[in-house]
């Protein structure tokens, strides 16, 4: 609290209703030896909690998440059991648009799919040094190279063996990041001579974009995900996501129906090497399906993300809380 005061706030108005490292006695006692968690002071003074994932916030209620203080888990859990948290998603910027997006070496909507991600394949291929084949399915790898949460070292410790069992129709991947597991994947690249096969490219936004226009399928094997927009970007542009089942992403990404009526990427459940490895073989197995059932597959799915991952929806959410919250409609 001393440091709190410092800053010109009289914290003896309210010290007493706030979260303390150890129980407080008095106002004296604690201003300058008892730390405050202001983080869980404003939880437990808020109205209402919203977190960016109904299911990330039931993860954390939950304990799944070590690295979430008691302090947090428990005053979430006390607002959620009162009915005051609550889970709204993010949606991608408006500039994610296949149809407009400038980064594209050919813009397209869900009724020139396929043709515009073979454009758009090709123009990847071309610039990262990999072979210019149409055929060949193309894994896309867009977030941190973080092995504390986005799971870059499953990729690592499969991309070899995933490349080689796959070698028949050519399957590359191209990682268009950084962060600090970067000189491995460069490193394993190197030592197998896979570069006409696996691109390692430094992240540039205009990259990245034309990673989800020119790839299959996108990876994100998060070892948690409070939100993600990855997963929500890719469906727009026609992209299927293979991913591990957890937080905003099990909000997201449906697992592909058998008939391909439904779902919209392939999720695992298991955390490891082998759970990805199965979600890449599920997905080469939807890409292995004739080419007018991808068709058909891909022009729903860009139908469905566009009309669901979108800032109107995120903000008619926003709106129905406040409304709840206030008791009584808002705006016009």
């Amino acid at each position: 609290m001393a440091e709190i005061e410092d800053r010109g706030i009289d914290a003896a108005e309210f010290w007493n209703h706030m979260y303390f490292e150890n129980p407080p006695h008095s106002y004296e006692e604690s201003r300058d030896g008892n730390s405050t968690d202001l983080l869980a002071t404003g939880i437990f003074a808020a109205d209402h909690v919203n977190s960016v994932s109904e299911t990330f916030l039931h993860e954390v209620v939950e304990g799944k998440h070590a690295f979430v203080p008691d302090s947090i888990r428990n005053e979430l859990s006390n607002k959620l059991h009162a009915g005051c948290a609550s889970g709204i998603l993010n949606a991608p910027d408006v500039s994610y648009d296949p149809a407009t997006d400038p980064s594209l070496a050919f813009k397209y909507d869900h009724e020139k799919v396929m043709e515009g991600k073979a454009i758009n394949k090709r123009a990847l291929q071309e610039k990262a040094g990999l072979n210019v084949d149409p055929n060949a399915p193309m894994l896309f790898w867009p977030s941190r190279l973080d092995p504390m949460q986005k799971g870059c070292q499953l990729l690592a410790d499969i991309l070899y063996q995933t490349v080689a069992d796959y070698s028949d129709i050519g399957l590359q991947v191209a990682i268009i990041a950084n962060g600090e597991f970067f000189p491995h994947f460069q490193n394993i690249v190197q030592m197998h001579n896979l570069q006409d096969r696996v691109a390692v490219m430094d992240f540039k936004e205009s990259d990245s974009r034309l990673g989800y226009a020119a790839a299959d399928f996108m990876l994100m094997p998060s070892r948690f995900e409070p939100c993600g927009l990855p997963q929500m970007v890719s469906p727009k542009y026609g992209t299927l996501s293979v991913v591990h089942d957890t937080g905003g992403i099990h909000d997201t990404v449906e697992h592909m129906h058998h008939d391909c009526t439904m779902g919209n990427g392939f999720r695992f459940q298991h955390y490891g090497p082998e759970g990805l490895r199965w979600g890449i073989d599920e997905a080469i197995g939807f890409y292995r399906r004739s080419f007018q059932e991808k068709e058909k597959t891909l022009t729903r799915i860009m139908k469905e993300s566009a009309n669901r991952f979108n800032h109107t929806t995120t903000a008619a959410n926003y709106i129905a809380l406040y409304e709840k919250m206030l008791g009584k409609k808002v705006g016009a």
